[in-house]
């Protein structure tokens, strides 16, 4: 296979191939442990490493070799309808295991098998009808299409927008419903969106800096743009072959929604209780039923101690009261105008201060106390200490 090692061509070939190899190893890693989200990870990790693909054989010579150049030429490399779409379920099955590729989100994959279908349809009139160019009689890749380039920006743009917006619910979702919430925001979800985010704004910046130096908008001043977007690329790959995450917590949310809803499954059948993440109350003149539940919401986790469980949910103090998530939730949002996590958080910082007050920090670490009381990491215990006290755990303990 012809190929002409140079500085260009040689650079984005290993980025290139790195991002292939990674692709490969989360494909193989989504098999081993079932992970749906590895699998789209994967899927974008390849789309980025084709994306790079035309610079590097470009410089490689094949543009100016045939067949190469036809195979450059009718081979879509850059697939820029399909990278939104990707890292928008990425995002979803990253969060939700839950997610499925349903018939209404394949219609996200529509823009970019249309584009498969006009890549198909130019080249089978050009080489079996016409056996000439017509469509590429200009020489020039389609890929680089203004109209294809800029399109593709804007709907990566709105799937990278999408996706905030996703993760955005799902954080006022996890503090809805469980109490350990800063233990699922997972920082790896940030790194990449910001990453992604870096990759939109390489063109526009590029596009910027072209006006002050032109020579950037040549052939060879573009390649600083695709070497910079194959090291964010191999960036994600690396870090996200490492990403730990599994989510537990099944859910269904809407993003256009005005008043996002979300859906748990109750204990004890097989219908859903249906959660207003931004307007959680009970019906106006029911402040009898709110004192109720507040009543024996603060009776169960008293009396049973369910804060000190770490993994404690909404469904679980549901269970125990007999009833759905939905009132569970109303109740404690309307009635003690508080989240479920930092509601729950707030009885472990209690008990955390009456063992301060027996003397146990003398005969334990901090950190050993906060376990028993139900915190499950370092991080989430200093937090949870300082948004309830205003002061860190050592800061209180030497004004006691």
């Amino acid at each position: 296979m012809y190929f002409s090692f140079g500085f260009y061509s040689s650079l984005l070939l290993i980025t290139f191939s790195q991002g292939i190899i990674y692709s490969f190893l989360l494909l193989k890693k989504a098999i081993q442990t079932e992970t749906k989200s590895n699998y789209w990870l994967s899927l974008f990790v390849f789309l980025c490493s084709l994306f790079v693909a035309p610079w590097m054989l470009g410089f490689g010579g094949w543009y100016d070799n045939q067949p190469y150049r036809d195979f450059l030429f009718y081979m879509p490399f850059q697939h820029l309808f399909f990278i939104g779409p990707v890292i928008y379920f990425y995002t979803q099955s990253l969060l939700n295991p839950s997610f499925r590729l349903t018939k209404k989100n394949f219609l996200h994959l529509l823009p970019g098998i249309l584009y498969l279908l006009y890549s198909l349809i130019i080249w089978i009139y050009d080489k079996l009808i016409l056996e000439d160019y017509y469509f590429y009689k200009d020489g020039m890749d389609k890929d680089f299409d203004f109209w294809y380039q800029k399109t593709g920006l804007v709907s990566m743009i709105i799937y990278f927008v999408m996706s905030i917006r996703y993760y955005n619910l799902y954080r006022k979702l996890m503090f809805q419903v469980v109490s350990y919430a800063d233990g699922v925001l997972f920082n790896w979800i940030k790194t990449y969106l910001y990453s992604f985010l870096i990759m939109l704004l390489l063109p526009v910046v590029f596009d910027i800096l072209s006006l002050f130096y032109p020579e950037l908008n040549s052939y060879k001043g573009s390649w600083w743009f695709f070497l910079f977007f194959s090291i964010v690329m191999y960036y994600v790959a690396i870090t996200g072959y490492s990403n730990p995450i599994i989510t537990k917590i099944p859910f269904e949310i809407s993003v256009f929604d005005k008043k996002p809803a979300l859906l748990l499954s109750n204990f004890n059948t097989n219908e859903n209780a249906i959660i207003d993440i931004e307007h959680e109350v009970f019906e106006e003149n029911h402040s009898a039923e709110i004192e109720l539940w507040k009543t024996k919401i603060e009776t169960v986790i008293n009396e049973e101690k369910l804060f000190q469980n770490p993994e404690l949910t909404l469904t679980d103090v549901a269970k125990k009261l007999q009833t759905n998530a939905a009132v569970i939730s109303k109740a404690i949002n309307q009635g003690f105008q508080i989240n479920f996590n930092d509601f729950i958080n707030n009885y472990r910082i209690e008990a955390v201060k009456q063992r301060f007050e027996k003397g146990e920090h003398k005969k334990s670490t901090l950190l050993g106390i906060a376990f028993d009381c139900g915190f499950n990491s370092k991080a989430t215990f200093n937090r949870a200490f300082k948004k309830n006290t205003g002061l860190s755990p050592k800061d209180f303990l030497s004004q006691t």
